[in-house]
């Protein structure tokens, strides 16, 4: 409701002042009748959801001045995206009417049934316009906006936790991308008992992540935000101590703005206001969409005018068609959040627990190599075929055993390989002369895989080879391309992109697979699988873009050992692999990703 200026940090908004009113009060009723159920269901385990935030409406609901068109408007928008946006949850941030009138929320109260009757789960909490704002909560009682929005409103929804005893601070609980989150709703000025109450609240929750909605908490002039003097009082009580609490949202003043703080754990709290009532038509019904995405560590912000949104194109005057959607970098940005690291201390990811290499040892298995003890001379091959490996030193630094591994990988430990070129330096592994791998030639199809970690991206990595087979095409009868060239090689190029180059046996001529960059640093899961016709390379299960069309079939072979660790040209070992390797397997037939090591 308020904006803060540069002298006395408070202005009050005189009654009347920057809105924009409408011809009439729409009968909300009538609109919100349109909207009666959920037009899709959301997806909670996948990692893409979506949290809309409604910040104050008040002018909409101004005894007969308000409308409330806008609002109705953009929660039928929310219903009629909520399968495409994976919307699994609306915040309200108080100030819902301007003059706590009971005829003003006999006006919102139809409004809010759109939610109602599409079950959309939601929260709603008292802004210093919805009560009688001299009183803290446990002091002031009965009111409007208790009898429309209080317990009894939310006891129907699925993620209704509870709420303190008089029934102005709440908390709700909902499941996205895969795991529950907890969201508090605090009203205006709680008292040091509702404090209590919501730390009592995340006690009770101790590993989900929070996000606290509350009316006031921060406020900007220039788009940076400050904590208010109250802010200060709910960070010392609530947010500073509580490191599952990661975001916060309040409306209450404006220009918005944003502000990122550590808590008393060192980890960042992201710290939003919006506030769109200055803005034309009260602010249009505006909503702030947060696209959480879990794959991506990042949330995406947009803010949005469902209203004007709808209008005709031709039918929007000049000012609405400046506020269909607010593009500047306060209302439209994006927050990176590495959230597994972010939440690894009250949250830990679950590891997938370590599977016995006999599990992994399915039909069709030519080899199978687990680097998950220390260092020895010798890995042995546990599809029982025989293909053992022999360590085999270059210059430098020996490999090393290492406790890191992929979060899906079976085995849980890897080698740490500290391999580079110019000179040639580290150690590979290698089978024997006489291994049955170095004659198998599958024809009728293969899968080669393998967990990796690369190091970093110097040029002592570029074109380093994780699997080859000794062996160039002119020793295998090949003399297309450059002859001197591996039979077969998965390795990276100098930007870190995969390649999976072959002669296959009924080709004289190479055939290479690309994948795109691969990041240094970072687990991946890597797969390589070829039907009798065509080869495929996968990542983390994804299948790739720029695998060849053309038709080639096994892999041809000069009868000499296979390599991990290394790469050669003309039969010369020019550097050792840089990163982890946790196992390796090969199998003699196509495997589905849902057959692969980390399915």
């Amino acid at each position: 409701m308020e904006q803060y200026d540069g002298t006395t940090r408070r202005r009050i908004l005189q009654a009347g002042a920057g809105a924009v009113v409408a011809a009439g009060v729409s009968t909300a009723g009538t609109t919100a009748a349109r909207a009666t159920t959920s037009s899709g269901r959301v997806d909670t385990e996948h990692p893409r959801f979506t949290v809309a935030v409604v910040p104050d409406t008040q002018y909409q609901f101004d005894q007969d001045r308000g409308d409330a068109a806008p609002l109705t408007a953009t929660f039928e928008y929310l219903v009629e995206q909520r399968a495409a946006e994976n919307l699994v949850f609306v915040a309200h941030l108080g100030d819902v009417v301007e003059n706590a009138l009971p005829e003003e929320f006999a006006q919102a109260d139809p409004v809010f049934k759109v939610l109602d009757r599409a079950r959309m789960p939601y929260s709603v909490l008292a802004g210093n316009h919805d009560i009688d704002g001299s009183k803290t909560d446990d002091a002031r009682g009965d009111s409007a906006y208790l009898r429309t929005f209080g317990p009894q409103r939310f006891r129907r929804m699925t993620t209704y936790g509870g709420s303190t005893a008089n029934g102005y601070n709440s908390y709700h609980v909902f499941r996205a991308a895969g795991r529950q989150w907890l969201l508090l709703a605090m009203d205006w000025r709680p008292s040091d008992a509702s404090f209590a109450w919501a730390r009592s609240v995340i006690a009770a929750h101790p590993r989900l992540p929070v996000i606290l909605t509350t009316h006031e908490l921060v406020y900007a002039d220039s788009g940076v935000a400050e904590l208010s003097g109250h802010g200060n009082r709910v960070w010392d009580q609530l947010v500073k101590d509580n490191d599952q609490i990661f975001l916060t949202l309040n409306g209450h003043f404006w220009p918005s703005g944003r502000l990122t703080r550590q808590n008393a754990a060192g980890n960042d709290v992201h710290l939003h206001l919006a506030n769109y009532q200055d803005r034309y038509y009260g602010g249009s019904g505006m909503v702030r969409l947060y696209h959480f995405d879990l794959a991506r560590n990042t949330i995406d912000v947009e803010t949005i005018a469902p209203w004007i949104l709808g209008q005709k194109p031709g039918e929007r005057n000049e000012l609405a068609e400046g506020e269909i959607e607010l593009t500047d970098d306060v209302n439209r940005f994006s927050v990176p959040i590495d959230f597994e690291q972010r939440f690894a201390r009250f949250a830990p990811v679950a590891v997938r627990p370590a599977r016995p290499a006999r599990q992994l040892v399915i039909p069709g298995t030519a080899a199978y190599w687990r680097f998950d003890g220390a260092v020895t001379d010798r890995v042995v091959d546990h599809s029982g075929q025989g293909n053992h490996l022999t360590r085999v030193q270059l210059a430098g630094e020996l490999p090393s055993a290492s406790t890191e591994f992929h979060p899906d990988q079976p085995g849980h430990a890897s080698w740490l390989f500290p391999g580079g070129k110019n000179p040639a330096r580290g150690g590979y592994l290698k089978t024997a002369d006489n291994a049955p791998l170095n004659a198998l030639t599958f024809r009728g199809g293969y899968t080669i895989e393998a967990f990796v970690k690369l190091a970093d991206d110097g040029q002592d990595h570029a074109w380093e080879g994780l699997i080859s087979r000794l062996g160039t095409g002119r020793d295998a009868g090949k003399t297309g391309d450059d002859p001197d060239e591996p039979v077969v090689k998965l390795g990276f190029s100098g930007g870190r992109q995969v390649q999976w180059a072959v002669y296959p046996v009924d080709r004289n001529t190479t055939f290479t697979n690309w994948g795109h960059e691969q990041v240094a640093g970072r687990w991946f899961h890597l797969a390589v699988v070829n039907d009798g016709r065509h080869s495929t390379v996968y990542v983390d299960s994804s299948e790739l873009l720029r695998n060849p069309a053309t038709r080639s079939s096994g892999l041809a072979t000069a009868g000499r050992p296979w390599l991990v660790g290394a790469g050669h040209y003309a039969n010369t070992v020019d550097q050792g692999f840089a990163g982890h390797i946790g196992e390796v397997r090969i199998v003699s037939r196509a495997l589905k990703p849902s057959e692969f090591l980390n399915a």
